[in-house]
């Protein structure tokens, strides 16, 4: 059960009690940060390694379909069982997917490893939001969330760089193996904390069809992000055909009410889609818009990327120190900021725009998504019964994936249908600003 709330948040966190599992949470959550952005620095090394140029997006197919499937099964088995398991066995699952792809000598060995690697991940993320709710008291949520975002930010800042000297130093081989220390560290600090923890006093009623659903999402998750990575008339029927497969299969993995925002956790749902889809699409084209439009050089276009992370780390820890304030209010201003962000990137994006002004933009970006994930992974548990906590710890992550399959692949089709990049690129960018003003809108309504 969570500590009582007169424990200072300090002590809570770091006291004696609590110290390992909050270092084991973080360290968690930053392998899979670290291993899905340093796989993508090492991905063309790795695939001409292999043979298989060609098949170059499979790897990551592969693991976002795989995600989508221990997300799903996670949230069913932490709320019907506990998240003992979960905590334990996603881990562990994860590490035998890091052994299996790098120690791969084929590319279907590859993709058996990414596969082990997604579902681990994916349920590993279910399993710390219930263990978070089980732990923690809702006056040290704010700044466990803060943590969190910072564990996702640091691989972003480090990832990359350290996978690349990594791959051309040694061996991409390592960018997998030199995790399994980690994991296994990860996994004997949280041991403490879950060791005691059985099954729940009451049990979430089992959810019929759930592992049908899983595997249609994870169909139509793969078949978005293939055809996002092929725009021609094929990828078009491809996306057509997920979409046909994946809307039925989210009727019944995310909460009524999601598509229309219904007040409550529906509601929470639908702003991490809006939130994420917003935001990290705008973080996947502009290293392309620095590069491709402005003559940036490959490692001066992710400046605005490290800028919008500091931001986004900054925010996260400021509004973990402030717990009294509303939530929603939060969110509407980490909407707003996400939307300012985009915004203004119309006035970088064309051959005469200002190109540097991405760097303050995205700051501002950053500060907005720092605010409003954190806020949305508080109301999340506040507006989650304790039975549902597993379930809408995974329908808020699809939330997260599906929103970017979705976005991402659509600003490459339009940047394969309009002739010019300028002009796709604005054209996604107006988008983007609708869907956080939506979210402005949207904020309020994620309480009861």
């Amino acid at each position: 059960m969570s500590t009582d709330s007169t424990v200072p948040v300090r002590d809570e966190l770091f006291g004696p009690s609590r110290r390992a599992v909050t270092i084991g949470i973080v360290l968690l959550v930053s392998l899979v940060g670290f291993e899905s952005l340093g796989v993508g620095t090492a991905m063309p090394a790795i695939v001409a390694d292999l043979g298989s140029m060609s098949s170059y997006a499979w790897p990551f197919v592969a693991f976002t379909a795989a995600t989508v499937v221990g997300t799903v099964l996670g949230g069913r088995w932490c709320d019907a069982r506990g998240p003992r398991a979960v905590l334990l066995g996603a881990p562990a699952l994860f590490g035998v997917g890091l052994l299996v792809a790098g120690t791969a000598g084929t590319l279907a060995q590859l993709l058996v490893g990414r596969v082990l690697q997604g579902v681990g991940a994916g349920a590993q993320g279910v399993g710390v939001y219930v263990l978070i709710a089980l732990v923690y008291s809702a006056g040290a949520r704010p700044a466990v969330f803060g943590l969190v975002s910072s564990a996702w930010v640091l691989p972003s800042l480090v990832g990359p760089p350290v996978s690349g000297i990594v791959t051309e130093r040694f061996s991409w081989h390592w960018v997998f193996l030199g995790l399994l220390p980690l994991v296994l560290l990860a996994v004997l600090l949280v041991l403490p904390a879950v060791r005691g923890m059985g099954r729940p006093e009451a049990a979430a009623p089992p959810r019929a069809g759930a592992v049908l659903a899983a595997l249609a999402a994870a169909a139509g998750v793969a078949g978005l992000s293939w055809a996002g990575q092929h725009t021609t008339i094929a990828g078009g029927a491809v996306a057509v055909v997920a979409l046909v497969v994946l809307v039925p299969a989210l009727g019944r993995l995310v909460p009524t009410g999601t598509a229309r925002a219904r007040r409550g956790i529906a509601a929470v749902i639908a702003c991490r889609a809006l939130i994420s889809g917003s935001f990290f699409t705008v973080t996947a084209f502009l290293p392309l818009i620095m590069n491709v439009i402005h003559g940036w050089s490959l490692s001066a276009a992710g400046l605005p990327l490290i800028v919008g992370s500091l931001g986004w780390s900054a925010a996260a820890a400021w509004q973990g120190r402030h717990p009294d304030l509303p939530r929603p209010r939060l969110l509407r201003l980490g909407f707003a900021g996400v939307a300012l962000g985009s915004a203004g990137m119309l006035a970088v994006v064309p051959a005469w725009g200002v190109a540097w002004l991405a760097l303050p933009l995205w700051g501002i970006a950053g500060l907005g998504m720092g605010l409003g994930f954190s806020s949305l992974s508080y109301l999340l548990l506040q507006e989650s019964a304790a039975t549902d906590v597993g379930y809408h710890s995974s329908a808020a992550q699809l939330a997260d994936q599906l929103s970017q399959a979705l976005l991402v692949g659509a600003g490459g089709a339009l940047l394969a249908v309009l002739t010019s990049p300028s002009v796709a690129l604005a054209a996604l960018l107006a988008v983007l600003t609708a869907l956080a003003l939506a979210g402005v809108a949207a904020a309020g309504r994620t309480t009861t």
